[in-house]
């Protein structure tokens, strides 16, 4: 294994690289990572059927951390990247740097600390009402409080946001319209264990009205480098309609998001967080997700997550021209500040192929059948250029054929010259996959299209 003094003088390919996770944003990391002549040797702890293509998928879970420490030892692994949110709010990153064994290998993420912006939904918005980060009024409540809770709920305006404290995947907020839905949604989660033990603190906060985006940056801890933005669609039906999902599809650029709009992000959210992280002596390296909204013309953040999002990372990594690698030692080095992002001018565009009952209960195992395969004049496949990548998220092989495996099944994802020459390559593609039950919403971006 490289000390970090050889590492940090890498000039050829030499690094032997694992990423933790199973979805479409870890397919879309292998995919970016192949592209570095940093890597020569990838690793996907466990991955699933399309990652298996740019390396060996490794029968582990994202959070069994003596399995990844065992398989870390055997392969020589020198950089980790973490795709869920879960081994961090878990302190995988402190587990690393706690072990004389693990410690010298490069891992992308915040302490246990830092990825408390994620793992708490109270911490988060205690942290941004400590540094002066806009963001909804709200207050907390848990068990022994529950009686004030509703009585909250009695008087406060509506709509009204109620969500589970911890992690939900995706699913632990709600907007509910009505005061006795509210009560309701609320005693589920507080006494009936709606979401576990992600529920056992829930914040109640004011409704904010306007229009999502999400913003990524890489930090050192010191400077930061900020990527595409990109706008998730969370809600399972078209026209933004039903429950809220792990999210349906992504686009980016954001059209409304200005120069003029970020410049508002940075200076009133990106920076007051970064510097927010110092003060507080939280070393984090790695991603932040602000999950923002534009309310008139002012930003504020509805929350973040301490690694990239998922759909967004599959439309973001199209974008990113740089070496994801390089950027991630630049990370671990702290000289970020030395880095100069390139970003594409083309649009992305990623729309989720979902499986039929999904995000309530839905079945698995059916093949999934890739008709483009059998012409590979099909379709576009991505280069420079532009053009599509299909992405896998819930899948996996069994007897050679790649079958469903998850509520979210695949990716598909387009580069071109517009949003809606995008949007058309991705649709395209969609029409020549078929498993049984397949759902995806024909409206991603549509709003933007004139």
């Amino acid at each position: 294994m490289h000390n970090l003094q050889a590492l940090f003088h890498i000039k050829s390919s030499d690094l032997k690289i694992l990423i933790l996770g199973s979805g479409g944003r870890e397919h879309a990391f292998c995919w970016k990572v192949r592209q570095s002549e940093l890597c020569t040797q990838l690793f996907i702890a466990p991955g699933n059927a399309g990652t298996a293509d740019y390396g060996e998928n490794l029968n582990i879970s994202s959070i069994d951390f003596e399995g990844i420490k065992k398989a870390c030892i055997e392969k020589d692994i020198e950089l980790v990247i973490v795709g869920p949110e879960e081994p961090l709010v878990n302190g995988i990153y402190d587990f690393f740097k706690n072990d004389p064994q693990l410690n010298g290998i490069i891992i992308t993420g915040p302490l246990a600390s830092g990825a408390m912006l994620e793992g708490s939904k109270a911490f988060s918005k205690a942290f941004m009402q400590r540094h002066n980060i806009p963001t909804a009024p709200y207050k907390e409540f848990n068990e022994a409080s529950f009686e004030e809770g509703i009585s909250y709920l009695r008087q406060h305006a509506l709509p009204v946001v109620i969500k589970a404290d911890g992690l939900a995947a995706g699913k632990g907020v709600i907007i509910c319209n009505n005061t006795d839905e509210a009560i309701n949604e609320y005693e589920q989660i507080i006494q009936k264990s709606k979401f576990g033990s992600a529920g056992n603190k829930v914040v109640i906060e004011q409704f904010l009205d306007g229009i999502e985006l999400s913003v990524f940056v890489l930090t050192d801890g010191n400077a930061y480098t900020l990527l595409p933005e990109a706008k998730d669609y969370k809600k399972i039906l078209e026209e933004d309609k039903g429950p809220n999902t792990g999210g349906m599809g992504a686009i980016s650029p954001v059209p409304f998001a200005t120069e003029i709009f970020m410049e508002k992000v940075i200076k009133k959210i990106i920076e007051p967080t970064i510097q927010g992280l110092r003060e507080e002596k939280i070393n984090y390296k790695g991603f932040i997700f602000f999950g923002l909204i534009k309310v008139g013309d002012e930003p504020m953040v509805i929350e973040y997550n301490c690694r990239m999002g998922d759909p967004e990372t599959e439309a973001v990594l199209l974008r990113l021209k740089n070496d994801l690698v390089r950027l991630i030692i630049a990370t671990e080095k702290q000289e970020l500040h030395k880095e100069k992002i390139i970003i594409d001018k083309k649009a992305a565009v990623t729309i989720v192929a979902v499986s039929s009952g999904y995000p309530e209960k839905y079945k698995k195992g059916f093949a999934i059948n890739f008709d483009y395969l059998e012409n590979p004049e099909a379709i576009k496949h991505i280069d420079s250029n532009g053009g599509v990548i299909v992405f896998h998220a819930g899948t996996k092989k069994e007897n050679e054929k790649t079958v469903t495996n998850g509520g979210r099944v695949l990716a598909v994802s387009a580069l071109a010259d517009s949003l809606a020459e995008a949007i058309e390559l991705s649709n395209e593609t969609l029409d020549q996959i078929h498993f049984e039950g397949m759902y995806f919403r024909k409206d991603i971006g549509y709003e933007f299209i004139e």
